[in-house]
């Protein structure tokens, strides 16, 4: 059996390449309706004009649009409905093929052109533009087919004076307590949007103030525009019957009570009853809230520790209403497993195994524990050379603000977390040891914004058998040396995340930001002429200097997704982060600086192996070990779906990280330094390809990225030529997305 050798296949691959540039080249010019039949035309483009108001948002007439054209990427280029049309038309395995990666054409329909302009002019009115002309112009070229839609906004209506009638009684009282915030006021614009929602702001503040049932279908306006010329004299009802009633179904509004209160779980499951009662803000006596049960459920669900949670109100009296609050028992235990991988050209290998154990009610009382073993091992086959990193964990997790009672807190309680961890690492130029623990607390606020705060955060690092030029070559070098020193930690810190989608693999589009602040030193630094000094002056604890620094690291990304059934989507990142020492020190700690490469960072390189600046690679370290104090980064992925479960994706990833203060002896700036004036030179970037393999409760990655700008090098930009050459390409396992 022969088999191909390396330089055959890096030969089969650049050849592979350049087809399929040169076809990325010519699709623009090929066929996008060659699978259409003779009486079938591709709707290309739809286009809003408003004649009369060029300040209106068209943006808010395109979802009343019946049929949307296929999406654009590139300056009005779809790849894949290029793709789709290489099509034969024979249904065979290559027809097939090219029809599940490619993109159907959209045919045009003249009767959704009518419905879409039916649409429009419904929602305009609802607006409130009165008899709006809307029509629509089609022009058909070569196949392809452009609608116009041509609006003339109908009249409006300014609302003159604004009248309430109101039944006497319970709910008069709180009405007119709530006349500030009505939404619907002298001035503005009559339209039934705004009615619509009015109804809905006070609709849920009658039913905060307890009466139960209430809704928008208990109001009625009538709108006079005969009475004052281009207005409109509103006059808001609140009737004790529904639109769908008449009045001898009138019934007077009440307020209502909370009566029993039961809560039902499995009896296998083992949970102090204490822990749920004092999570349920459902009082029995107290008056029905609609935002209080509201609250009872997201405590309660806040636990994990359900399937479901079911809260069922049922009416018993006049003005009585029981709470039975039902729970079904979820998966309490149960074992994680993660896994990431990475070579590239050089033949260095990395594998990052994770095992994790969970038990969410370790104590029965709601407390989750986390275990969790993780290694990391980089190393080359048939060479010494490697590095061992192996760590545990453990975390404990109560539901509950620790010191603090329940009631103090309206909405969701903060639980409180206790952390400690224990990390080896065994590399060819030291030996390190890292004791931590934390102490803090986390939550979320209305299921968008989590958040966690540490107002303890220790870390106690001892470094051993350091090798002899690697600390020689320490000496000469004030940054390293200050970093790879043993060093006592002692801070706090905090985390935000804001995100539009929970989801794990969201399948919608969706947007997130996350800031991460971290503080150490200020405290011990009070204590600082207390304690025994080094030969340079720090205070030092148990021997060890303390660590004095700030660091900060903010990232905003963005997921567009074109369609559950087209499966693309653009998945944008941009990450900024930088830490700076003062005080006790002169560097930050080497766990806390910055570093780029890696399965969900610049993908062409290995973790570690970027920068800093335009400094080559440190041949101190045998294996790659590039850091630095600050931190920029950007990433553009499209994904698009092949076939199954299996879906394709290309990027571009671009970013470095700096020092930002190693001025050399004579002034001079060190290539590894933050400048404005280098900073196009140093951004390292990479291109790349890779397969997600979706199994819906898990997702399976391969990335392969080569480097395109390489600021390490003479030559920084990498041709078409080199990409595949030793020292230019790394592939990535990974599990889940990289952003």
């Amino acid at each position: 059996m022969n088999f191909v050798s390396e330089p055959q296949l890096r030969h089969i691959i650049y050849n592979i390449f350049l087809l399929a540039v040169a076809a990325s080249v010519l699709l623009p010019s090929c066929s996008t309706t060659r699978v259409l039949q003779d009486d079938q035309y591709r709707l290309e483009k739809n286009k809003i004009v408003v004649t009369n108001d060029k300040n209106f948002n068209v943006n808010d007439i395109e979802p009343y649009i019946k049929q949307s054209p296929n999406p654009y990427f590139i300056f009005g280029w779809n790849p894949f409905l290029n793709i789709y049309n290489w099509s034969s038309g024979k249904g065979n395995g290559w027809d097939r093929f090219v029809q599940k990666i490619g993109v159907a054409p959209v045919v045009y329909e003249a009767d959704l052109v009518e419905s879409s302009i039916e649409n429009i002019s419904n929602h305009l009115k609802y607006r409130g533009y009165y008899n709006s002309d809307v029509r629509s112009r089609i022009e058909v070229r070569k196949k392809r087919v452009k609608v116009t839609y041509e609006i003339t906004l109908g009249k409006r209506f300014p609302i003159k004076e604004v009248r309430f009638s109101v039944p006497e009684g319970e709910l008069a009282d709180e009405f007119w307590k709530d006349t500030s915030s009505i939404t619907v006021r002298k001035g503005d614009w009559l339209s039934e949007a705004a009615l619509d929602s009015e109804t809905d702001r006070a609709s849920k503040y009658f039913r905060d103030k307890g009466f139960y049932g209430f809704s928008k279908n208990y109001y009625s306006f009538e709108a006079d525009t005969l009475s004052v010329p281009d207005s409109v004299l509103l006059t808001m009802s609140i009737r004790e019957y529904t639109r769908n009633e008449t009045e001898e179904d009138a019934k007077p509004f009440r307020k209502f009570s909370i009566g029993n209160v039961a809560i039902s779980y499995p009896q296998d499951l083992k949970i102090r009853e204490k822990v749920l009662t004092n999570l349920n803000t459902v009082i029995p006596g107290s008056t029905y809230s609609e935002s209080t049960v509201n609250t009872a459920y997201s405590r309660l669900a806040s636990l994990n520790m359900f399937n479901t949670v079911n809260i069922e109100l049922n009416q018993v009296d006049t003005n009585v209403v029981d709470c039975d609050i039902s729970l079904s028992k979820s998966r309490l235990q149960g074992f994680k497993l993660n896994l990431e991988a990475s070579t590239n050209s050089s033949g260095l290998l990395g594998v990052s195994p994770q095992l994790s154990y969970f038990h969410k009610n370790i104590f029965h009382g709601g407390e989750w524990l986390n275990l969790s073993f993780m290694g990391n091992f980089q190393f080359k086959p048939n060479d010494d050379t490697r590095s061992t990193e192996f760590g545990v964990s453990a975390g404990l997790s109560f539901p509950k603000f620790l010191l603090l009672p329940y009631s103090i807190f309206k909405g969701t309680v903060p639980r409180t977390d206790i952390n400690v961890s224990y990390n080896y690492q065994n590399r060819p130029e030291y030996t390190r040891n890292i004791i931590s623990t934390a102490l803090g607390y986390n939550g979320n606020i209305r299921g968008r914004l989590f958040y966690q705060f540490y107002p303890l955060q220790l870390n106690i690092v001892r470094l051993f058998d350091l090798d002899e030029g690697f600390y020689n070559s320490l000496r000469s070098d004030p940054f390293m040396r200050n970093s790879y020193q043993d060093h006592f930690d002692l801070g706090s810190g905090v985390t935000l995340q804001y995100t539009t989608n929970t989801d794990v693999n969201p399948k919608t589009t969706y947007f997130y930001t996350r800031f991460q602040f971290d503080m150490a030193g200020n405290l011990l630094s009070a204590f600082k002429p207390l304690m025994r000094k080094d030969q340079d002056g720090s205070g030092i604890i148990w021997n060890t200097p303390f660590s004095q620094y700030v660091k900060a690291e903010v990232s905003v990304g963005r997921t567009w997704v074109f369609g559950r059934n087209d499966g693309q989507a653009v998945a944008t990142r941009f990450l900024a982060g930088a830490g700076y020492a003062y005080g006790n020190s002169t560097a930050l700690p080497f766990e806390k600086h910055f570093y780029s490469g890696g399965a969900n960072s610049l993908r062409g390189w290995q973790a570690r192996a970027v920068g800093p600046g335009l400094s080559p690679m440190d041949t101190t370290f045998i294996i790659p070990n590039q850091t630095g104090d600050m931190k920029l980064e950007a990433n553009v992925e499209y994904r698009f779906k092949m076939f199954w479960k299996v879906a394709g994706a290309v990027f571009v990833d671009a970013g470095n990280v700096w020092t930002l203060d190693d001025t050399g002896k004579n002034g001079e700036v060190s290539p590894s330094q933050f400048t404005w004036r280098n900073l196009g030179k140093s951004i390292a970037v990479n291109w790349g390809a890779g397969i997600r393999l979706d199994l819906n409760f898990l997702l399976l990655r391969i990335d392969m990225g080569m480097r395109i700008h390489d600021p390490a090098r003479t030559e920084r930009w990498v041709g078409p030529q080199q990409w595949l050459k030793r020292g230019n390409y790394a592939v990535h396992f990974g599990v889940g997305y990289p952003f």
